[in-house]
């Protein structure tokens, strides 16, 4: 299966109704490995994060330079595509004067007119022991609502544990926790912040957060792509 030949209204629906949806596996699995082997190649990034250093968790993760590996370069601009109509729904729901183009070029170029250059394409790896707090990825005062995590590890083979969670603090409810295994190859796409929720008097915000239980045994790699730019 293509990126092209997912059946994207159902998606962006379940996106709009929970703030997240999971797209079936969309890369083999050698081409996961292909992509977690770029992880050794130290030219390829422009910053390494150790986890514990900064309260974080426990792993680390790398922001890729520009410009960027091809696959990963042509994913953020086709999903981009996809998510800006939900993007632009979300926020004329919930009265927020900014609108998305139509293209990632455009968007990028927003980011870099108002000093957010940097760019955000992660790659992540945790070991036995690893996990990564709750929180959000908010690199400046623009940003898009949406993100995606590829997983290029198969669960339950190449590691154990290492589950994603996302954590939505209803008001004046008790919070929600949704805990996720995808699959080799699957692309979650959820939401950055918050996500809209009907009421009685119209749209709310829903804040979500989100992070990776610990793992319990093996190697788990992900690629967090990110559509805006940091400061």
């Amino acid at each position: 299966m293509t990126i092209t030949t997912v059946h994207w209204p159902t998606h962006q629906q379940t996106l709009t109704e929970t703030g997240f949806a999971l797209l079936p596996s969309l890369l083999t699995a050698d081409e996961c490995r292909q992509m977690a082997a770029l992880y050794d190649s130290p030219v390829l990034y422009r910053k390494t994060i150790v986890m514990q250093n900064h309260g974080y968790g426990s792993g680390e993760y790398k922001y890729f330079t520009y410009p960027l590996p091809p696959a990963i370069d042509t994913l953020r601009h086709d999903l981009f595509t996809q998510l800006a109509p939900v993007a632009n729904d979300w926020n004329a729901k919930l009265n927020l004067s900014q609108r998305y183009p139509t293209t990632l070029d455009e968007w990028l170029a927003i980011c870099h007119e108002a000093g957010q250059t940097r760019p955000t394409p992660l790659i992540l790896k945790y070991r036995t022991g690893g996990w990564n707090a709750l929180h959000q990825d908010m690199y400046g005062e623009l940003y898009f609502p949406f993100q995606a995590v590829l997983f290029l590890n198969q669960p339950g083979e190449e590691y154990t544990g290492g589950e994603f969670i996302m954590l939505e603090q209803r008001p004046r409810m008790q919070s929600k926790v949704t805990v996720l295994q995808p699959k080799q190859g699957q692309i979650l796409l959820f939401t950055t912040k918050f996500r809209p929720a009907k009421g009685a008097r119209g749209y709310y915000r829903v804040t979500m957060r989100h992070g990776v239980s610990e793992v319990r045994q093996g190697n788990r790699m992900t690629v967090g792509l990110i559509f805006h730019d940091a400061a």
